[in-house]
């Protein structure tokens, strides 16, 4: 915590300290001193004067420091309604409140951290190597509470991990969750900051980590107020897909978001974080430099665990061990495209022998490496991968973006052949990748998952417009374009199971994580690839040396024609249907299929 002269300065943690020892290093904020002493600092850069509002009683005027601060402390405790007042005519919402009432237009309240009493005291995480992900949007399943109902049932599938899109104070009722305002407030319309306290609790005491998908590239359209008192927040010289680019020079805005992913480990006690589009952060030493600050703060008591999203491919930030893995998005425009055969937008860069890119990413991570990349007409994009575990990359099928960024969020049970969707699950949950999958498709959802927000008119009408513009390639979309603003689309997007398969399809996912927790988690740690390769148009075989010594390898074929191929050494794990692997063992591997084996007597060879 820095004090008013020095106030970026952060006490380091002590060694002494349990896990969970919450500290006072709050820089931004409210923070609670003593039962009826509250500390308030702003950082209103660009303003004179600042006075806090507590609600009944009078402005408090704010002492001002250097660099731009005001600092105020106050006779008041948890619950305590407060705004701040940068002009005559407006007042706006602390922007690291803590909590809100009513939505991101609404009064700050002061919270005690220490409130909520902790059942799963002994709780210390799970090895990254478990993980197997569960990605949720939590207002579509209830809110906290309805999340917290969810819980035995993800036990029971075999989820170790349980990742929440963003929950960060928007506008409304309604938010997608990439429109968030108020990054350190867990949005009013999800529930309480104790009923999530409550839902991560109960999470841990069923051996599940609580990830939280965090948001520092942007703000959301509406609701952020920082132009009217720190413009400089943001750099006037420099733009992302969301507009001007947050200004990462700045000592307060890195503090401001490292502060902010601490609070979440912290007070909430999550397992990990992980960072979305980080490529639109126009400093990217700052992951580095947060990382390892959140290392230093827990390791070894806790096993905290740190994922990216970064369509750039920088494989440094795992490579120096800050960051446990990143998003796989190639693996899924490789599947996607082998599944669908789309590959218009993004999916044009995976077009060319997409087999050989699943092959890729499966062998060595990423699929562009520093190649020429259409979508980037024709600028080479990411960099070598191949030394890193395979476990430092997270391979899935679906998720929020690659269904709600489709103009009629399709899921993938509608665009696929149903055996060579099974095939390509299986291949998913079996590879020494990460696994994550997406709400609803454990039960074969066909309900789609669509853009939804809840905005003013204005902002409500250009969004339609813009929605129109970016899909008016797709023939008759016009009217029929689900309204984002209407509530109508929300409720289209809450997962509801196939009546006719969901059972079956529920049973076949527990199926392979079971299979998936008795032989490739044991043997994870120091698994590496040994090679993979295209064997026909929609047809791969990869394999990796596991820590024990064994082999695995994972055939599939995605295409319905079938591959003459060589049946792989050892004795199958899974195949997705019956008589896949004694159908190798003649040289053949049938269309829409894959199969898993292991084998100890397997040599180090590449596969040929």
């Amino acid at each position: 915590m820095g004090d008013a002269r020095t106030p970026f300065v952060h006490r380091p943690a002590r060694r002494d300290r349990t896990p969970y020892c919450q500290e006072v290093f709050a820089t931004f904020g409210a923070t609670l001193l003593s039962e009826n002493v509250t500390r308030f600092r702003f950082w209103a850069p660009i303003s004179k004067r600042v006075a806090l509002d507590i609600e009944g009683t009078d402005p408090i005027s704010m002492r001002k420091l250097e660099g731009g601060w005001f600092e105020a402390e106050a006779h008041c405790g948890p619950g305590t309604a407060y705004r701040f007042r940068v002009a005559a005519d407006l007042t706006v919402p602390d922007p690291a409140s803590r909590a809100l009432r009513g939505d991101a237009y609404g009064h700050s309240l002061v919270v005690d951290p220490h409130s909520y009493h902790w059942r799963s005291t002994k709780w210390r995480g799970r090895p990254w190597a478990e993980a197997v992900f569960y990605e949720l949007h939590v207002g579509a399943l209830g809110g906290f509470v309805g999340v917290k109902r969810l819980l035995p049932e993800l036990v029971d599938l075999g989820i170790t991990a349980v990742e929440l899109m963003p929950i960060s104070a928007f506008p409304g009722k309604l938010n997608w969750g990439y429109d968030g305002v108020m990054p350190y407030a867990p949005s009013p319309a999800y529930g309480t900051p104790d009923e999530l306290n409550e839902l991560i609790d109960t999470a841990h005491g069923l051996g599940l980590m609580m990830f939280l998908d965090v948001v520092y590239n942007h703000f959301g359209p509406e609701a952020n107020f920082l132009d009217a008192y720190a413009s400089s927040f943001f750099r006037e010289d420099a733009e992302n897909a969301w507009g001007r680019a947050i200004d990462f020079r700045r000592p307060e805005v890195r503090r401001f978001y490292t502060e902010n992913a601490l609070y979440w480990l912290e007070e909430f006690r999550f397992d990990g974080l992980r960072f979305d589009a980080v490529h639109a952060i126009s400093h990217p030493d700052w992951l580095d430099e947060t990382a390892a600050e959140i290392r230093a703060r827990f390791e070894p008591q806790r096993m905290v665990h740190l994922v990216l999203e970064n369509d750039d491919n920088i494989a440094s930030h795992m490579r120096h061990g800050f960051f446990n893995a990143q998003w796989n998005d190639d693996a899924h425009h490789a599947f996607h495209v082998l599944l669908t055969g789309e590959t218009d937008s993004y999916y044009k860069a995976y077009a060319d022998e997409p087999a050989s890119m699943l092959a890729r990413c499966l062998g060595e991570g990423y699929a562009y490496q520093g190649q020429p990349s259409p979508n980037r007409g024709g600028k080479p994009r990411g960099t070598p991968s191949r030394d890193l575990s395979p476990s430092a990359f997270v391979t899935f099928l679906q998720n929020h973006d690659q269904i709600g960024n489709r103009a009629f969020g399709e899921r993938l049970i509608t665009l696929a052949d149903p055996r060579a969707l099974e095939a390509a699950i299986l291949v998913q949950l079996l590879s020494p990748q990460i696994p994550l999958i997406f709400m609803g498709e454990e039960d074969a959802s066909r309900t789609p998952f669509l853009y939804f927000a809840e905005h003013n008119a204005e902002i409500a009408q250009s969004i339609r417009e813009g929605r129109k513009r970016e899909f008016r390639h797709i023939a008759a979309v016009g009217d029929e374009l689900p309204d984002p603003n209407d509530a109508a689309t929300f409720q289209k997007s809450i997962p509801t199971p196939d009546p006719d398969i969901a059972g079956e399809r529920r049973a076949f996912y527990r199926r392979l994580l079971a299979t998936r927790r008795r032989y490739i988690m044991p043997r994870l740690d120091g698994a590496k690839s040994i090679g993979a390769l295209a064997i026909g148009k929609a047809a791969v075989v990869a394999r990796w040396k596991l820590a024990d010594g064994n082999v695995l390898a994972i055939v599939c074929n995605l295409a319905k024609e079938p591959v003459i191929w060589e049946a792989p050494l050892g004795d199958h794990i899974f195949q997705s249907s019956e008589g896949v692997h004694q159908a190798l063992t003649g040289g053949v591997l049938p269309g829409y299929t894959a199969v898993a084996v292991i084998d100890g007597r397997a040599s180090e060879r590449a596969p040929s």
